[in-house]
């Protein structure tokens, strides 16, 4: 009997040092993957774009330029999408992954993993296999933004394209998300973390605590500012002024349908490129109600981003009322129907479902540290073959799809399977 304990005891303490090891290995590489190196390779000019120009053809009237209505315009291509974190971004990155296939473009993409050294700033050698003066028409995986260097990998006409999210909702979400790797909350009591999180959030916030940025002023941090600046700070002001005049549009969240109609007019799109379904969202039993009181805390903490979102809320709405506010519900209601019919027409049971009831592991979307929070899809069997191929690539998460379009995974990869054979 005695022998068997020792057995035991010394079976579990083998697999803890494996796995140990293992977690440490990885973290190393990953370490190792962020590992910058100063230097300053030659510059050339960036092409003015690679697309192949012959494909590009649409019968989209362009209404914001100055061309007559009856002129029909070509498709812009050159995007750069400011993917910022917990806003919807994982969606609209189905949309641009489509719309790159479509048109042949070139990809942008990160080495190894899944965004540009994040949080990092943004340096164009991160690009994978960048050499300079050579062509890109789309970036739009995460990084911490950096607009000199982004301005050296895409084409001088870029169109610049980014989304934010209430603040307080942005909060709640990226909290219940990432808290698992801030270690600074790893101590907090009870069942409602959110809340007593709110209650101090100083107790549990360091700005050089491991993680921490993603836990305070979120949307301004991506954008490439300092988190921790007090609201009032002169240079709050005037980041947001750079990033006012560096972006053409500011989509929201909450009004995704809308925001879409509004690329779509910037970018001379077709309302066949706009079709999405909701990718990268959470089941709802795991999103805390917030009361009144706590969303006011909320807000407080994370006073940057309100300034942020509300200087870009009024300007959606300035452009909105541009648009003509008639013209844009009837947009809104046909891309609805639109999305409805996809509905009906690829998706199992007509709703997501979650990770455990997913068939197919192609369909499986990557999960927070420590739990199974995000939903999915199943793709209906017996689609009529025109729809075969749209329904499965609107279905497809963000990691599978990036490796479909050949960008080198190799870590988020590895990750993945250390993550698997430990049920963690």
């Amino acid at each position: 009997m005695f022998q068997k304990k020792k057995w035991a005891w010394w079976q579990r303490w083998v697999k803890h040092v494996a796995v140990g090891s293992v977690l440490i290995t990885v973290f190393l590489l990953y370490c190792l993957s962020t590992l910058q190196i100063s230097f300053n390779p030659p510059e050339f000019p960036v092409p003015l774009s690679c697309a192949p120009r012959s494909s590009l053809q649409s019968s989209q009237p362009n209404t914001s330029s100055s061309q007559q209505d009856s002129e029909i315009c070509a498709p812009k291509v050159d995007l750069m999408f400011m993917k910022t974190h917990k806003t919807a971004s994982s969606t609209f990155l189905n949309i641009l992954f489509r719309f790159g296939e479509k048109y042949k473009l070139q990809f942008a993409f990160p080495k190894g993993r899944n965004d540009f050294h994040y949080p990092s700033l943004f340096y164009r050698t991160h690009v994978n296999g960048y050499k300079s003066g050579m062509c890109f028409n789309i970036m739009c995986n995460h990084m911490r933004f950096n607009a000199p260097e982004v301005a050296k990998v895409l084409p001088g006409d870029t169109v610049y394209v980014t989304i934010l999210r209430d603040p307080a909702e942005l909060f709640e979400s990226s909290f219940h998300y990432f808290r698992h790797i801030v270690p600074l909350t790893w101590g907090i009591a009870g069942e409602d973390k959110l809340s007593e999180f709110l209650r101090d959030p100083d107790r549990y916030f360091s700005p050089d605590g491991i993680n921490s940025f993603y836990l305070k002023n979120m949307m301004f941090f991506d954008l490439g500012g300092d988190n921790t600046l007090d609201p009032d700070d002169p240079r709050v002001g005037e980041s947001i002024r750079l990033i006012a005049e560096r972006f053409h549009l500011v989509m929201l969240t909450e009004h995704f349908e809308e925001s879409l109609i509004l690329l779509k007019d910037t970018l001379c799109w077709e309302m066949d490129e706009l079709l999405f379904f909701k990718l990268n969202s959470r089941k709802a039993s795991t999103v805390s109600k917030m009361t009144l009181e706590l969303r006011t805390k909320a807000l407080e903490w994370n006073a940057i981003d309100c300034k942020l979102y509300k200087l870009f809320n009024s300007t959606f709405w300035e452009k909105v009322e541009a648009y003509g506010r008639k013209r844009m519900a009837m947009e809104v209601a046909e891309l609805r129907r639109r999305n409805a019919e996809m509905v009906e027409i690829c998706i199992e049971g007509g709703h997501s479902v979650d990770a455990a009831s997913i068939h197919e592991a192609a369909m499986q979307p990557w999960q927070p540290i420590g739990e199974k929070s995000i939903v999915g899809y199943n793709l209906k069997k017996n689609i009529d073959k025109p729809y075969q191929e749209l329904c499965r690539k609107m279905l497809t998460p963000e990691m599978q799809y990036l490796t479909d379009l050949g960008a080198n995974l190799w870590l988020i990869k590895l990750l993945g399977h250390v993550r698997k054979s430990i049920d963690w």
